[in-house]
C-alpha cells in the first residue's frame, strides 16, 4: 500500500522557515517524480515545487521562487521542501504528491497524496 507522510509543519512568524519532509512507502519511490502542492481556506490547491525522480530537475512556482527549494535523499525515501522567508500568504495546508518519472505542475497527474501538514504564518 502506497503511503505518502508529510511532517514539519506548524506555526512561525513571517520571515521565519520551515523544513517540510514527506515520507514514502509502499513503492519504489526513486522512479517517482514528486511535487509539493498547498491549499489555502477557500482557495483551490496550487502548485509549489517539484523534482524529478533522479533529483536532477527542479521546479518552483513564481510566487516561492528564491525562497523554497525541493530536494530528496532516495536512499531515506524522502522529499523536502525548505521554505525561507515565510510570508503569511504562504499559509496553507501543504501536502506531497507522488507520480511515476518525471514531476508535473499539474495536480491531477499526481496517483498518491499525503494527508497533508498545516503551516501557518503570522504577520
Amino acid at each position: 500500500q502506497v503511503q505518502l507522510v508529510e511532517s514539519g509543519g506548524g506555526l512561525v512568524q513571517a520571515g521565519g522557515s520551515l523544513r517540510l519532509s514527506c515520507a514514502a512507502s509502499g513503492r519504489t519511490f526513486s522512479n517517482d517524480g514528486m511535487g509539493w502542492f498547498r491549499q489555502a481556506p477557500g482557495k483551490e490547491r496550487e502548485f509549489v515545487a517539484r523534482i524529478n525522480w533522479n533529483g536532477g530537475s527542479t521546479y518552483y512556482a513564481d510566487s516561492v521562487k528564491g525562497r523554497f527549494t525541493i530536494s530528496r535523499d532516495n536512499a531515506k525515501n524522502t522529499v523536502y521542501l525548505q521554505m525561507n522567508s515565510l510570508k503569511p500568504e504562504d499559509t496553507a495546508v501543504y501536502y506531497c504528491a507522488a507520480k511515476r518519472r518525471y514531476s508535473t505542475s499539474e495536480a491531477l497527474t499526481y496517483d498518491y497524496w499525503g494527508q497533508g501538514t498545516q503551516v501557518t504564518v503570522s504577520s
